[in-house]
């Protein structure tokens, strides 16, 4: 017989409500319970603890359901049914990679590696690798230390299968280069200790200038310096070119004459880039290129070329030792890969050690000083003495060349008159010549007397002489030219006279 919520009596109705809600609250309690709430910068890592039957042996993680962690992540949010009494659930930040760094990835659960292997091979898909389901199941993914890494970013991953460490991205600067060592790849025999990129050992072939994502335990990184590298053997302390200060002792060398002294040695060279791989496969990085091979090697140079020849030989023709130690050296460090670029001598010797040798050498060097500059002012006096003959010689050269010049002019002038006075004596005698035959002609035409007559009459006009007759006049007409021409010469004589007194 069916009853209506009318026929139940109020307590029992009331009962019922009452139990229906506790049975509510207890459910959702209980289901509250089984909520799990995963951060957006977290993953939810599942254990099982029941209902899932044993794992497999040999596995660390489930894959199938088993009881145990499982591989499956929780992902950000909330998440039902992960009652308490059957899960464990423990949350953990996501991993993050920074800037300037990569991850290695070392897994603890999957297949056993391969033989002669010690990485697992690397993924073309990093990400599915992450997936650790994926990665024990399908991926067949290895157990151990993984080539692959992960670069700079925040990774959701399971911490209970992959375990991250961060380190630095491979760096190489300007004026380095990075020589790989692989520990992976295949096994081939090495030419020269050195192999192909990818295969296993150092390659022939180092890294640039850039950042490089390799796994520095399955590569193992030297970074060597292709500058310039100078170091001094001094007894003075210098930074070096990767900018830590040593000491560098100055080489104590051994003349053939029993000295000992010190030399100070200045050496410049560098590594090619293309030498960087043999030079780390024989000896090393940089520093142990420095102090295992170029440091020796300068020093027994310098030891052994020193020991042919005595002190003082050495002291004076250190440039002559320099450019030596420099030939051999190139030569012996050439092999290995270096090329030395220049080698020089400072200071050798000290007053210790050479002090006495030193004193006698600057001593005869002051005499040798002396004695050439005697010998140098003696040549400038006998160079003045010479001088001064050539110059006393070309003056009198000068005064004799004057005197012929002088003498050459007189004559010239001589000639020069001569020649005037001949020209004046022939144009005086054509005068005369000429004056003798108009004479002659007016003589025969009017007579000697009358030609004479007009000749005084032009001197009494051109010379102006004034006639005053002193003389009688005869009745003949010779009486009166007679006495016309004695007052003519007498008027010429009074003026010659004058003229005499004048001067």
């Amino acid at each position: 017989m069916n009853a209506t919520w009318e026929q139940i009596p109020g307590g029992k109705l009331k009962a019922i409500l009452t139990l229906v809600l506790v049975i509510v609250i207890v459910l959702v309690v209980v289901i509250a319970s089984s909520i799990v709430k995963i951060g957006g910068n977290q993953v939810g890592i599942v254990e099982k603890k029941l209902g899932g039957g044993s794992l497999p042996e040999g596995r660390i993680l489930a894959v199938n359901g088993e009881n145990g962690i499982q591989a499956q992540l929780l992902a950000p949010g909330w998440q039902l049914f992960y009652w308490p009494w059957q899960y464990e659930i423990s949350k953990e930040p996501m991993v993050e990679i920074k800037e300037g760094f990569i991850g290695l990835v070392q897994t603890a659960d999957g297949r056993s590696l391969p033989p002669d292997t010690i990485y697992a091979p690397e993924w073309k898909e990093p990400d599915k690798m992450l997936n650790a389901e994926y990665f024990l199941s399908e991926g067949n993914g290895f157990k151990g230390p993984q080539l692959s890494v992960l670069k700079p970013g925040k990774y959701r991953i399971n911490t209970k299968l992959f375990t991250v460490k961060a380190v630095p991205v491979v760096n190489v600067r300007v004026g380095t280069v990075a020589v790989i060592k692989s520990n992976v790849g295949e096994v081939v025999e090495a030419k020269d200790r050195l192999v192909e990129v990818g295969q296993r050992g150092v390659w022939n072939k180092p890294l640039g200038e850039g950042q490089y994502y390799l796994n520095t335990k399955a590569y193992e990184v030297t970074l060597m310096s292709i500058r310039q590298t100078k170091v001094s053997y001094t007894a003075e302390m210098e930074r070096g070119e990767r900018g830590k200060a040593q000491p560098r002792r100055p080489i104590t060398v051994r003349s053939a004459d029993g000295y000992t002294f010190p030399v100070d040695v200045r050496i410049t060279y560098r590594i090619d880039r293309k030498d960087a791989p043999r030079v780390v496969a024989m000896i090393g990085d940089g520093e142990l290129v420095l102090t295992k091979l170029v440091t020796p090697r300068v020093r027994s140079t310098f030891r052994d070329n020193a020991e042919k020849v005595k002190a003082l030989d050495y002291v004076q023709n250190r440039s002559k030792q320099g450019q030596q130690s420099t030939a051999m050296l190139r030569k012996e460090l050439a092999g290995y890969g270096i090329t030395i670029l220049e080698i020089s001598i400072g200071n050798v010797g000290d007053e210790k050690t050479l002090g006495r040798l030193l004193k006698t050498q600057t001593d005869r060097e002051i005499a040798l000083q002396e004695q050439a500059t005697f010998e140098e002012q003696q040549r400038a006096a006998e160079k003045q003495k010479a001088l001064t003959k050539t110059q006393q010689e070309a003056e009198e050269e000068k005064r004799l060349a004057t005197a012929a010049y002088g003498v050459k002019i007189a004559e010239q002038d001589k000639q020069k008159k001569i020649i005037a006075a001949q020209a004046e004596a022939e144009q005086v005698k054509l005068i005369a010549a000429a004056k003798a035959q108009a004479y002659r002609l007016i003589s025969d035409v009017i007579g000697s007397n009358n030609a004479a007559l007009i000749e005084i009459m032009k001197l009494v006009s051109s010379e102006k002489i004034r006639i005053t007759p002193e003389v009688m006049v005869g009745g003949s007409s010779g009486g009166m030219t007679d006495a016309l021409m004695g007052t003519v010469l007498r008027g010429m004589l009074d003026k010659g006279s004058s003229a005499g007194k004048k001067k």
